[in-house]
């Protein structure tokens, strides 16, 4: 009785495995860690799996299928109902050919990496740099496109070091996340929180956090087909700081004869400061100049062509990437002439004391210590305010001071709007004062 209910169990076996195989269905279990609920022979079938693993912190779910004939797998959820309900809805994409409606899964390092890459090819050098080490704070050194090169980085690496009172030891909070679609807005928030008790950051930095963040999800989306969950970039929703009124330093004019000739012992300097406040370039501006951007001919006095070039086998363009012009004035051009007089033959209008390119931040230093030897602190960016606010003072339209320094009109009105002369009050009368109205104004004056 036994060998043949043994036969009938075999042959009942049989029967289940052809059954299977022709309806290309099955369920089992596999050593108590898989369960498939629906399988496909086909592989270019519409038909996923839901599949099992358990792992040290408990059960999850996995949706399988197939893309051509490679093999995926999607984290479904750690819930079955869950990860049935988003299976429905991931074979009812597929088959009416739609995007997959699950998140994708991308490690962080790859795809930091290759923003990094795009943003070099894409801005400037300065600009890249500048959200290189923003994202650096956010991630970590998690890929070598954010490590740091030099040995031992200097304090100086930090454009705004822990505050007094927080041990500078303990480690930074950046964002720690499985893949960058796990990341969502409240880990967003709560670094940009711990970062501003931490260091003390100014609102607009802190904006600068969500901006870049806001971009990197973007371009992941949008070029690197990563899906997010629901389709939406986790930084729009993280609230902006609110910022204060730009606070913006320049030179009066008694201020502008003071500073250049606290300078008068250095011809070069002299000329370089003169031409940051009267021409208001950018500092890179001016140390790229070259002897051919000075076109003397043109103009009453000449002019600045501040455009892109190639020197050295070293290309260069505008922050904005945008060539401009910007006249010389009387008063610049006597600088530029007794500098002229001067300076050497060489690769660079302006050159270091070894006649190559000066660096940035090395001329920054050699002014800041011939201007605090005679008592004055003001720098770089103090003198293009100075160039665009006596403009603004001057009467000069906010358009034209846009075109002259390379900004955005908009930039121009948030800095220098406020500096309309007091003069031009009389520009708002559109009817004159009747006689009469005048008498009576006067006698209630008096």
């Amino acid at each position: 009785m036994q060998e043949k209910d043994l036969r009938s169990r075999k042959s009942f076996f049989v029967w289940y495995l052809f059954a299977c195989a022709y309806t290309g269905a099955y369920t089992t279990n596999v050593k108590g860690t898989c369960r498939i609920d629906r399988f496909s022979n086909t592989k270019e079938s519409t038909v996923a799996s839901l599949i099992k693993r358990t792992w040290k912190n408990g059960p999850a779910w996995y949706i399988q299928y197939y893309m051509g004939n490679q093999q995926r797998r999607i984290r479904a959820s750690d819930n079955y109902q869950i990860a049935k309900e988003k299976l429905r809805r991931f074979e009812a994409a597929k088959a009416a050919g739609n995007d997959l409606p699950l998140p994708t899964r991308t490690p962080i390092p790859e795809i930091v990496a290759a923003y990094v890459q795009h943003i070099r090819q894409v801005k400037t050098a300065k600009s890249a740099q500048t959200d290189i080490y923003y994202l650096r704070d956010v991630f970590g050194p998690v890929c070598d496109e954010l490590k740091i090169n030099s040995r031992k980085p200097s304090i100086k690496a930090k454009k705004k070091p822990a505050k007094s009172g927080v041990d500078a030891r303990t480690k930074a909070p950046v964002i720690e996340a499985d893949g960058l679609e796990t990341i969502r807005t409240a880990d967003i928030t709560t670094f940009i929180s711990a970062q501003v008790s931490r260091r003390g950051l100014a609102p607009k930095t802190a904006n600068r956090y969500r901006e870049i963040l806001m971009r990197l999800f973007n371009w992941a989306m949008e070029q690197k087909n990563v899906r997010m969950p629901n389709d939406k970039n986790p930084a729009t929703k993280v609230e902006r700081y609110k910022e204060p009124a730009p606070t913006i330093r320049f030179l009066t004019l008694k201020q502008i004869d003071e500073q250049l000739e606290a300078l008068a012992d250095n011809v070069k300097f002299q000329a370089m400061t003169a031409t940051l406040i009267y021409a208001g370039l950018r500092r890179e501006e001016l140390l790229w100049l070259t002897p051919d951007d000075i076109d003397w001919s043109s103009g009453q006095y000449g002019l600045i062509r501040i455009r892109a070039k190639m020197v050295e086998d070293e290309f260069w363009q505008p922050k904005t990437k945008v060539n401009r012009a910007v006249p010389i004035s009387s008063r610049l051009r006597h600088y530029l002439d007794k500098w002229r007089l001067k300076r050497s033959n060489g690769e660079w209008f302006f050159p270091n004391s070894a006649d190559g390119r000066y660096d940035p931040d090395n001329f920054s230093s050699d002014l800041r210590v011939l201007n605090m030897s005679k008592g004055l602190r003001w720098a770089c960016l103090e003198y293009r305010h100075t160039f665009g606010s006596q403009l603004a003072m001057k009467g000069e339209s906010l358009y034209k001071i846009s075109k002259l320094m390379g900004n955005s009109p908009e930039i121009c009105r948030r800095h220098y709007a406020a500096l309309i002369p007091e003069e031009m009050g009389d520009a708002v009368e559109f009817r004159a004062l009747q006689p009469a109205f005048a008498g009576q104004a006067q006698v209630a004056s008096a």
